[in-house]
């Protein structure tokens, strides 16, 4: 039996973008994963988990814990290379003298008939300005084009418009206010920044509005025509799209499965209905 879907975020818009087919399996009927997501599975497995601690480490310095404190707990060889790469850089470290730095927030907004939900790792005010960061793991540095394209780009900018007013004393943030940055923890020197602008923001809301109405009033959810992007899906035995995982370098970049967890909306920053 499906479930009833009330929110929608990054995950599972890109997820029906690239595969309708894939949503319904993950969000309506939340099935269990059946095939492994890539190979080799134990390597890949490892590597998330490291990612996830990662952004504890990094939320635990925002909030004042001591950064020698820290890197005592950064005790793998990946965790301790990513640490001292944070650690040793001025724009990223220099951030903590900001006021109004919100880590590990999360926003909503309604969107059609659900609620729009993203959790960001950082933000970031310096004067009329706010930066939205993001730290990436990846083994392998995304093109600009690539990142510029994806939902959690178009979503977390145009989110923190709609729902970001109690960060600037209740005014709306503009567009034109808002860069997103994603921070690479093997190529530190090289982060990803992104602009945000009036035109730009109308676009995404449009679009995101139309793919909520979309999954709202969907009577099927078609397998995407890209069989490219079966080897990285979990649920591709369910579409006969074959059984061998592809690479992790390339599946990471493809696929950002997030947790399916229970959001308390008077917890978290939003509009008004």
């Amino acid at each position: 039996m499906s479930i009833k879907l009330t929110s929608l975020s990054q995950s599972s818009l890109q997820d029906y973008n690239d595969c309708p087919r894939r949503f319904e399996l993950r969000y309506l009927q939340r099935l269990a994963y059946p095939a492994i997501e890539t190979e080799p599975a134990l390597e890949n497995e490892k590597h998330q988990r490291e990612g996830e601690y990662f952004h504890r480490l990094v939320q635990q310095y925002f909030i004042g814990i001591p950064a020698e404190r820290i890197a005592k707990t950064a005790s793998t060889e990946n965790l301790g290379r990513w640490w001292d790469n944070f650690i040793s850089n001025q724009d990223l470290t220099g951030l903590g003298g900001l006021s109004g730095l919100k880590t590990e927030v999360t926003l909503s907004a309604p969107l059609g008939s659900f609620r729009l939900v993203a959790k960001y790792d950082l933000i970031a005010r310096d004067g009329e300005n706010f930066f939205i960061y993001d730290w990436k793991t990846y083994r392998k540095r995304p093109k600009n084009e690539f990142l510029a394209i994806r939902l959690q780009t178009r979503v977390y900018r145009a989110l923190l418009v709609q729902a970001g007013a109690f960060l600037n004393g209740g005014k709306l943030i503009a567009p034109e206010q808002i860069e997103m940055i994603y921070w690479f923890s093997d190529f530190p020197n090289d982060p990803a920044r992104f602009r945000y602008q009036a035109d730009q923001f109308k676009r995404d809301w449009d679009a995101l509005t139309r793919f909520a109405e979309e999954i709202k009033t969907a009577s099927s959810y078609p397998k995407t025509e890209d069989a490219n992007r079966c080897l990285y899906c979990p649920y591709r035995s369910y579409c006969n799209r074959g059984v061998r995982a592809g690479d992790a370098l390339d599946a990471e970049l493809e696929t950002e499965a997030e947790e399916l967890f229970d959001i308390n909306f008077e917890q978290i920053g939003e509009i008004e209905f």
